[in-house]
């Protein structure tokens, strides 16, 4: 029978709404919890149990005053098969259920944890799990600026209220924090990379302080984006030369300031010598050089310092994937022991589908840091359903063969590749001030997918799915089973009808929003789609084999190897690394052009059976998020098909093909898709 709808929701709930169980369930889970108690009594204890509570109501099984049964007990012990974040869950013979911690957070984690068990359908009687997270800085980068503006934002103004604080502290950031800690997610950058000296002043460090103090009982430390030239603007230097004794003073002195207001100030972000941002190279110094002057600044306190290295240069002729490649890797073992570098996914820039970064493996000797987008800047961004959970684990699996064969991207972010003990993944989060936090309800899940992934990488995607799935909507068979269904190819469909068999980076310039693979005026050559497919009468793809910019080479020689032929390239993966004749043969036995048009029209397709699955819901799900989901599906399914057509329009403007039989002309002739203009796309300020 369908779902009972209580009342209106529209989606600020999230993950954590928990629906009522089953009768049964709802039954057993009230019997082993007749009573709660706890042996810690700190702040964040007191929350856990606070959690718990609320949870189990949530649920349906709030404890029975004076009722028999089990007794659930939040205990610290000392325990070596978790690590100081981590929980151990017994549930004994006689009735009893132990969530045990070394610390507090452990038990917040743990309860989290326990009700996620419970909201899901897991049997609760018998359970003895451990569990640690296996990447120590689990971090949140808001690319969120001082004027509420976000950048690559596409679910409204931003949660941080700077005018207003620090004497206003807007309820919304607890709830915030609340919905990180349920993923254990500890750490936020609260502003954008691109970034102000403003953010080091007094009056800001004062409403960082108020923020912290919101975040610190659910474990997350705060973090800023530091601007390299703040010496210069805000201290009154004429430097910001890192090997100047008097621009490292004023960093430590700095440090020592934020640190002074914030005990547990988490460290400094840094973009640097990056589209335009000011930072050592200026100075003819490294990365390296430039990261240990901060480093040295925040060691004192704990602090650490993540360095991004999305770099590349208009004045760098080389191939972009190269760049920050060619930048970071002879700096291993340069960096400081409290540096992590902090690299993107992919060499280019958050694209539907990208080869694991060549960094990832590369660089044994110094710790990298994974950087996901969650915000979805070139993946449909808010409308567009495309779960994210696939292609952060498909690039976590990619197998660096670094150290041979199983030498996982994952096993060089946890660490245990090689040995690191400081480890981190952060997420460039898609989160703002709209009602459902993310833009849509089903970008949720991204966020629960990057916080349970940073968790332990080697979580299953539709593990996750199923999980989100049961929390958000309830835990009834056919909405979890249908609304997974729905969430696993749907970002495949993307790459379909977006950048198929490796194209990338054609989407609409600036917003990045629609298709645009005919744009070549720009002024800087990387910039410009054409400068990615490279399009002409003989074929399409970027040659990056030894014949053209011979990227392939910074990959592991087994892998490169692979990559130098087309027929041993991942087909997914195939005009990434190659340029093809229209002609070339798939391992299907298709023409390429063929090929491609037919994945354009499965992208559409597979949006189209979304859509009719969602609305096969419709008795399940109430009405205001059914009705937002519904409608931005048939967006997704209106804007596959202008992706579709006005791709396959260029494409054939180009290499002057006929489309393969029962393949629908595009409804439009060239110049129409290029007259559509976008001038108040969001999230590009």
């Amino acid at each position: 029978m369908p779902q009972t709808v209580a009342h209106a929701e529209d989606g600020h709930e999230l993950w954590l709404r928990a629906s009522p169980l089953p009768a049964p369930q709802r039954s057993a889970l009230r019997h082993q919890a007749t009573r709660l108690q706890t042996t810690a009594h700190g702040p964040t204890a007191r929350l856990a149990l606070a959690e718990l509570q609320r949870g189990l109501a949530r649920l349906g099984a709030t404890p029975a005053r004076g009722g028999k049964g089990g007794t659930i007990t939040l205990e610290l012990v000392q325990d070596s098969r978790i690590n100081d974040e981590g929980f151990h869950i017994t549930a004994r013979p006689d009735g009893q259920t132990v969530i045990a911690a070394r610390r507090e957070i452990g038990l917040l984690y743990g309860v989290f944890h326990y009700l996620r068990l419970a909201a899901t359908g897991a049997p609760l009687a018998t359970l003895d799990l451990a569990s640690s997270p296996r990447v120590q800085l689990r971090v949140l980068n808001h690319w969120d600026n001082l004027d509420g503006v976000v950048e690559r934002g596409y679910s409204g103004r931003s949660i941080w209220d700077w005018w207003r604080l620090p004497d206003w502290r807007d309820t919304l950031y607890t709830e915030y924090a609340r919905a990180n800690a349920s993923l254990g997610i500890n750490g936020v950058v609260v502003n954008n990379v691109n970034a102000k000296s403003t953010s080091l002043t007094a009056p800001y460090i004062a409403k960082l302080a108020a923020i912290a103090g919101e975040l610190r009982p659910w474990g997350i430390r705060v973090y800023l984006s530091a601007r390299w030239t703040a010496p210069m603007e805000i201290g009154g230097l004429k430097s910001a030369d890192p090997l100047d004794p008097a621009v490292a003073a004023w960093w430590r002195a700095k440090s020592d300031e934020i640190y002074a207001a914030i005990p547990d100030f988490g460290g400094f972000l840094v973009k640097a010598n990056s589209e335009g941002q000011p930072g050592p190279q200026d100075y003819r110094r490294s990365h390296a050089e430039g990261a240990n002057m901060l480093a040295a600044a925040v060691k004192p306190h704990g602090g650490v310092v993540m360095w991004r290295a999305f770099v590349y240069a208009h004045d760098n002729p080389d191939d972009r994937a190269k760049q920050a490649y060619n930048d970071f890797q002879p700096l291993d073992g340069q960096f400081a022991d409290n540096v992590l570098v902090q690299v993107k996914n992919g060499a280019i820039d958050f694209q539907p589908r990208e080869p694991f970064h060549p960094l990832f493996g590369a660089m044994p000797k110094t710790n990298l840091m994974m950087e996901f987008q969650i915000t979805k800047e070139y993946v449909g961004q808010s409308t567009h359903l495309t779960y994210l959970g696939t292609l952060f684990s498909e690039t976590l699996q990619a197998d660096t063969q670094a150290k041979g064969t199983g030498s996982t991207v994952a096993k060089v972010v946890d660490g245990t590749l090689d040995g690191h003990r400081l480890t981190g993944m952060a997420g460039v989060a898609n989160i703002g001030a709209d009602r459902d936090w993310s833009g849509s309800i089903f970008n949720q899940a991204d966020w629960y997918a990057f916080g349970r992934l940073a968790w332990d990488p080697e979580l299953s995607p539709e593990t996750i799915a199923r999980e989100w799935a049961a929390q958000t909507f309830g835990p009834a068979p056919k909405v979890v089973n249908t609304v997974t269904t729905i969430m696993m190819p749907s970002r495949e469909a993307a790459v379909d009808y977006m950048t198929p068999l490796g194209l990338a980076h054609v989407m609409g310039t600036g917003h990045h929003y629609g298709p645009a693979p005919w744009v070549s005026h720009l002024a800087r050559p990387e910039w410009n789609p054409v400068y990615y497919h490279k399009a002409d009468a003989q074929g399409i793809g970027f040659d990056r084999s030894a014949k053209g910019s011979n990227a392939i080479s910074q990959y592991a020689p087994p892998i490169a190897q692979k990559l130098s032929d087309p027929a041993t390239t991942d087909e997914r993966q195939l005009l990434w690394f190659h340029h093809l004749p229209w002609d070339y043969r798939l391992k299907n036995g298709e023409a390429l052009w063929s090929g491609m048009v037919h994945h354009y029209d499965a992208g559409v397709a597979q949006v189209a059976r979304m859509q009719v699955q969602w609305d096969s819901l419709q008795p399940y799900i109430d009405k205001e998020r059914f009705a937002k989901t519904q409608a931005f599906l048939a967006i997704q399914r209106r804007e596959a098909q202008w992706w579709r057509d006005a791709s396959i329009a260029y494409f054939q403007s180009v290499n002057h093909l006929d489309l393969p039989s029962g393949s629908a002309k595009p409804a439009h002739d060239l110049d129409w898709y290029k007259e559509q203009n976008l001038p108040y796309a969001p999230g590009n300020p």
